[in-house]
């Protein structure tokens, strides 16, 4: 806990952004950090709440409370390590997560909850700038050699936490740099990509080999995988995306989300791009889709010059309080508002696209939608329903279909002849991230399907310790909530 009566003595104090007409000039991120004075302040609210439901909250099950004190208390190398003891990568999570723990926060009853997410970001900002962060190659090596498939937050706090046991780890990729999603869905002025780097230089030091370009089913199968290796972890993703099956829906300018984010983030990133660029300059868009894959499309929209960018949102608006059946400490689903929608996007609520229209040459010029309500049912899922004579022709000229993922890819399944869910996940449960294939595994949305970055870290965290359980008998990497006893 932080100051006794710290909750009583100060308010919520969040990072401030810098003003939407300098922000939206560049890519680059436009927080302005809170004093070390503000941040000791927002520690010291964290409450003597008995029992700490943040943990609950946090699919890490990071020791908040602690890390909070440090802070409180000026002790910024502590709680660096406190913070590191559960979550390998809190640069990531401190600028991306949704904060799941703040919704479960005691002081989030009837107060504004602790700033937790923000003081993560600032702890390991702090311990960057500091030197602290350096690399930890584990004293001996085991001769067992893994393989991680796929670069994301799940595949590499998987293959950090798999190198710390002492294990010979290779993490492939099919892109040309390290990341996943992280690098190439994730906007650069949401988390700009030298601090992904920044991490893997740590990571290339520790002794982790990557190799980039390398599509595994493709340039090499999965087999030949299992012939080199002791064990395979599967952290490729959920990369199927959800079409919307309407007429018109293959008119030029209807574009797919993880089409359009990847071929921005290579031209910030210098690295050439395949196929006919995709810009909204001067162009009337629409986003589908009111999740964090559209807003990010509208801030990328707007930097690029979009003329007028509109969001539609099939589910109704929300409320800014907790609807009705989802009490604390569960996740509400309320109105969020993110930095991008307040640059300048129209939102809408209860619509749904019905059709594209196109010209002769086939380029989008319209499409075409419907209000619809949500009609709910005693203990059953709501009904959607469209509103009669709602029928309205907006004119656009790019959309950008933001609706998120249906599955993975089967490639490396059908290849190993892994079971599969009905939504291609691989199957593996949590008990211990084993597949129906004797030494692989599988973490991360590959696994439980398309989730949250801080549920990937956790994910690849934990299937380490299975397979390190698997190659060696027994393992001493932590489990959830648990702090770092690696090997050595």
């Amino acid at each position: 806990m932080g100051k006794i009566t710290g909750f009583l003595e100060f308010d919520r104090k969040d990072e401030t952004y810098a003003p939407v007409k300098e922000r939206i000039k560049s890519y680059k991120e436009f927080t302005k950090p809170l004093k070390e004075s503000e941040l000791k302040n927002q520690g010291a609210r964290c409450m003597d709440c008995g029992i700490p439901f943040c943990h609950s909250g946090c699919p890490l099950g990071n020791l908040i409370p602690d890390f909070n004190d440090a802070v409180y208390k000026g002790k910024w190398e502590k709680a660096a390590e406190i913070l590191h003891s559960t979550n390998n990568f809190p640069e990531f999570t401190g600028r991306l997560c949704p904060a799941p723990c703040e919704e479960a926060c005691v002081l989030g009853i009837n107060e504004k909850p602790v700033s937790i997410e923000n003081i993560e970001k600032n702890i390991v900002e702090t311990a960057f700038n500091n030197g602290w962060i350096k690399p930890e190659a584990p004293i001996t090596r085991t001769d067992k050699k893994v393989a991680v498939v796929g670069s994301g937050p799940a595949g590499l706090a998987a293959a950090q936490q798999l190198n710390r046991a002492g294990h010979n780890v290779t993490v492939f990729e099919r892109d040309e740099k390290p990341g996943g999603l992280l690098r190439y869905g994730i906007p650069d002025f949401k988390m700009e990509k030298s601090v992904i780097d920044r991490r893997l230089k740590i990571m290339e030091k520790e002794g982790i080999e990557f190799k980039t370009g390398v599509h595994v089913g493709v340039d090499v199968t999965a087999t030949d995988l299992q012939q080199e290796f002791d064990s395979i972890v599967l952290c490729g993703g959920a990369t199927v995306r959800r079409n919307l099956p309407i007429p018109g829906s293959d008119a030029k300018g209807v574009v797919q989300a993880m089409d359009f984010l990847p071929q921005n983030n290579r031209k910030v990133d210098g690295i050439p791009y395949k196929g006919e660029e995709i810009s909204a300059k001067g162009k009337n868009v629409i986003v589908i889709g009111g999740g964090d894959t559209g807003s990010d499309c509208i801030g990328t929209s707007i930097r690029q010059g979009a003329t007028s960018v509109t969001n539609f949102e099939i589910m109704p608006k929300g409320t800014p309080d907790r609807p009705e059946g989802q009490p604390w400490p569960f996740w509400p689903m309320r109105l969020r508002t993110s930095t991008s929608h307040k640059e300048g996007a129209e939102r809408v609520f209860s619509i749904s696209t019905k059709k594209f229209n196109a010209d002769k040459e086939g380029n989008l010029k319209s499409l075409v939608t419907v209000e619809v309500e949500w009609i709910k049912q005693p203990g059953k899922r709501p009904i959607l329903k469209e509103v009669e004579g709602t029928e309205k022709e907006w004119d656009c000229d790019l959309v950008l279909l933001a609706m998120g993922f249906t599955g993975s890819e089967t490639t490396v399944a059908d290849q190993l002849k892994l079971e599969l869910d009905a939504r291609t996940n691989i199957k593996a449960s949590e008990e211990n991230y084993k597949t129906n294939v004797p030494g692989v595994f599988a973490a991360g949305d590959q696994r439980r399907g398309q989730s949250l970055i801080v549920w990937a870290i956790s994910e690849g965290r934990q299937a380490a310790h299975y397979v390190d359980k698997y190659l060696m008998g027994q393992s001493f990497l932590p489990l959830k909530g648990e702090g770092d006893l690696p090997r050595v």
